[in-house]
């Protein structure tokens, strides 16, 4: 009996997408923020991007570039797929529990804002970026198409440039303790990166 391997991660997220609405409710008021436009374009537009090639239906991309397969149909590297985008979803969440009121869907300072190190912050300093990127990467591997790895370099590129603005603004929120964090936690690969 064959794995709804396809089903199962749709379901995963699913769950990400309404776990990160419903704690989107309660959080802090912002005191900084970027621009929308500059949200949209910078951020969300690849996101978009991304989500679209990776759950667009595959006959969508039958006879194109982004639809081609990289490696054969192996039901064991869609099983290691599922699981890690279960991993990366997973992960996101539990970094966006422990953020608890500081957290935000877009580059903010918040009220009161404070430094989190403890939890998946002790890991990594986006722990919410790993998990998604694990979640996207996981997705591509299940899938197998061209297009899949595309979102990934989109999504990446997009949280690279989305991390290096938080970065500058917790530096300059928390100075030495954001520097010092900087120097003994990775930004998105634990000992890595």
């Amino acid at each position: 009996m064959a794995l709804p391997i396809d089903t199962l991660i749709k379901s995963f997220w699913i769950f990400f997408a309404l776990f990160w609405i419903v704690s989107a409710f309660k959080v802090k008021q912002a005191v900084r923020t970027e621009p929308m436009w500059l949200r949209f374009l910078k951020h969300w537009l690849p996101v978009l991007i991304g989500g679209v090639l990776l759950g667009g239906p595959g006959e969508m991309y039958a006879g194109t570039a982004l639809g081609w397969r990289l490696y054969p149909s192996i039901e064991a590297v869609a099983v290691l797929g599922m699981l890690m985008t279960l991993a990366g979803v997973l992960f996101a969440c539990w970094a966006r529990v422990v953020l608890g009121t500081n957290w935000s869907g877009v580059v903010q300072v918040k009220r009161d804002h404070e430094l989190i190190e403890r939890g998946p912050y002790g890991y990594v300093r986006h722990p919410i970026y790993t998990g998604l990127l694990m979640a996207f990467l996981g997705t591509a591997m299940a899938i197998g198409e061209l297009r899949g790895f595309l979102a990934v370099a989109i999504v990446a590129v997009s949280f690279w440039r989305k991390l290096r603005l938080e970065e500058r603004w917790m530096g300059e929120q928390f100075g030495d303790a954001y520097a010092d964090y900087m120097r003994r936690v990775k930004a998105l690969v634990p000992g890595v990166l």
